[in-house]
């Protein structure tokens, strides 16, 4: 497990944190298709906190995309780098999963975030942040629809509706079990939508969540317990 200083110069308040937010949002590229779902690499990416005890742990676990065999993983424990404070998430947890994510011995491919990318209410959460960081494609599904609305999609697997705000369309609901609860994706970096859910469903053989995210959150649960014992 590798262990993660909170870098020199990182925001120490709110006003800091958007201005860095709103010039790395401007680097977002949006254009590119991102790689074919099924080929080479994908990682997931999963934070783990433990508030009392000032601790945030990442985990990064790679899988071959096309038989989703564990290729490599890593973790990395560090302080809480940011407060808690809507919006700005990623502060919190970006110099743990980039120290995670360095610390893996083979390239990671596409990264898929367990949260946002579009779907943000500045349009840059944790996947589009990471994505411009690293310069690797990423895309985010989450859970639940955070601010915005939508349609619920038709019963069948593989059926979307639009996520939106106000008309503008942020990220997709996406069925990924016949008749069970959506998940939420959006783009982070050099990823389109429809590809970043075709991925999606490529991840979702057999549960609601990416086998990427399923990885990670597991991984990152027992590196948070090993780190606070």
């Amino acid at each position: 497990m590798t262990t993660v200083r909170i870098p020199a110069g990182w925001p120490a308040t709110e006003e800091q944190a958007r201005a860095i937010q709103d010039e790395l949002r401007e680097r977002v590229v949006l254009d590119e298709p991102g790689p074919p779902p099924g080929t080479g690499h994908v990682t997931g990416v999963d934070v783990a906190y433990d508030d009392e005890r000032d601790v945030v742990v990442a985990a990064a676990v790679v899988l071959d995309a096309a038989s989703l065999a564990v290729v490599a993983e890593a973790t990395a424990v560090g302080r809480i780098s940011f407060p808690y404070v809507p919006g700005l998430l990623a502060f919190r947890e970006i110099p743990t999963v980039l120290a995670a994510l360095d610390a893996l011995p083979c390239p990671p491919g596409l990264v898929v975030c367990d949260g946002y990318g579009r779907a943000h209410p500045r349009r840059f959460g944790l996947a589009g942040h990471l994505g411009v960081l690293t310069g690797l494609p990423t895309i985010g599904v989450a859970k639940n629809p955070f601010t915005f609305t939508y349609d619920d999609p038709d019963a069948p697997r593989g059926s979307t509706s639009p996520l939106l705000a106000d008309t503008e369309e942020v990220g997709r609901a996406l069925r990924t079990r016949e008749a069970v609860k959506p998940v939420f994706v959006s783009v982070g970096h050099r990823v389109s939508l429809d590809n970043a859910c075709a991925h999606t469903l490529a991840l979702t053989p057999e549960y609601r969540l990416p086998e990427t995210t399923r990885r990670a959150d597991a991984l990152c649960r027992r590196a948070l317990r090993e780190a606070t014992v």
